[in-house]
């Protein structure tokens, strides 16, 4: 057996997971392994989560709509770790019982930045990972990983592709011209995102990310030509306040055969 194969599968063996008439473990559902990658010349080691799921199943993207489970990361029990930074592929959309969630189905890499503390000596990486696992129901899963990170490491083609499926930005994609504006609501702020943008394929969703831990509603979309306008309420929990900072506002479109990511929506 491979380092990463003996280190990455802690996959809970005796867990059970309903799944209409069957009882699955885990790891019928879910394969997962560390790509350790390679360290960059700044020092910076671009690693990945490889995740495998047994066919019909899917997890979710960061922002999973309205019935997924976006997944949590826990790195604590690294060792010379200064920061690990998800780059997420551009997800799917797809409808569960009337219901609309983002993310990934069959296989997902997902590429880690890693920054060490010290840049002259290597990273031990290890993870917890919650993430919900779906197809006829949901249920929850736990993962734990961990490898020693190579230095150099070597070029991997699964990571360099999944890099190679990252959101357009703006200019990337023609967006012309964007602005928000926020108006109070009883219990939040309604924010409407305006964009000149060259339409996709399809029907378009648009996911609007504050920095800030509020609940935001699905956007209701629509479009004039060029021109897309999404509006979503957010609402912070009782009793919190929440201040709206636009420049760290991230909006994403996404289609059937693009994802658009921008950050910052000025205020007008």
């Amino acid at each position: 057996m491979t380092r990463t194969l003996a280190l990455a599968l802690a996959l809970l063996p005796a867990t059970l997971l309903p799944c209409g008439a069957e009882m699955l473990r885990q790891e019928d559902i879910v394969k997962a392994e560390l790509l350790p990658g390679w360290r960059e010349a700044d020092g910076r080691q671009m690693a990945a989560l490889h995740l495998q799921l047994r066919d019909e199943w899917k997890t979710y993207w960061r922002a999973p709509g309205d019935a997924g489970v976006p997944p949590e990361f826990d790195w604590s029990g690294s060792e010379n770790l200064a920061a690990v930074r998800p780059i997420w592929p551009r997800p799917d959309l797809f409808d569960f019982q009337g219901m609309q969630t983002i993310g990934y189905k069959h296989s997902l890499v997902l590429p880690l930045e890693v920054t060490p503390l010290d840049p002259a000596k290597p990273v031990v990486l290890r993870a917890s990972v919650d993430l919900g696992l779906c197809k006829d129901i949901c249920v929850p899963a736990q993962l734990v990983l961990g490898d020693d990170l190579p230095m150099p490491g070597a070029p991997d083609p699964l990571i360099a592709a999944a890099l190679g499926r990252l959101p357009q930005d703006g200019a990337s994609a023609g967006l012309a011209d964007l602005a928000c504006t926020a108006e109070p609501i009883e219990d939040g702020l309604r924010v409407t995102a305006r964009m000149t943008l060259p339409q996709g394929t399809g029907p378009e969703t648009v996911v609007m990310e504050p920095q800030a831990p509020v609940w935001v509603s699905d956007a209701t979309v629509s479009r004039q030509g060029d021109v897309l306008v999404a509006q979503a309420d957010f609402v912070p929990s009782p009793g919190q306040a929440f201040d709206l900072t636009p420049e760290t506002l991230r909006l994403t479109v996404l289609d059937e055969t693009r994802a658009v990511e921008v950050t910052g929506c000025p205020l007008r």
